[in-house]
């Protein structure tokens, strides 16, 4: 899943995520944050994450723009062209 951070408290490492496609809100498990490159979290801030069996959200991680779902790249987090503004028109007849 996919979301933003809603609050991060970093004395009691109580914190709530938004989940970006249903917009439910998820309290931080107690672990959330254990094993991943985060320290603390800030307000706005957009993480990839796991919800435990209770519901609450762990393993929280950076996502490529693949794993956020970004409009306008591929598979393999390649930018796609939008509009055809990046393909070659026609080639005009000899």
């Amino acid at each position: 899943m996919q979301g933003v951070v809603k609050s991060y408290d970093p004395g009691t490492l109580q914190g709530t995520l938004i989940c970006d496609t249903d917009m439910t809100d998820y309290d931080l498990a107690a672990d959330a944050l254990a094993g991943s490159v985060f320290r603390m979290l800030r307000q706005g801030q957009r993480v990839v994450f796991d919800l435990d069996e209770a519901g609450r959200a762990t393993r929280l991680r950076l996502g490529s723009e693949v794993d956020m779902g970004t409009p306008g790249f591929d598979s393999e987090g390649r930018p796609v062209p939008r509009d055809g503004a990046d393909r070659p028109g026609p080639t005009p007849p000899a």
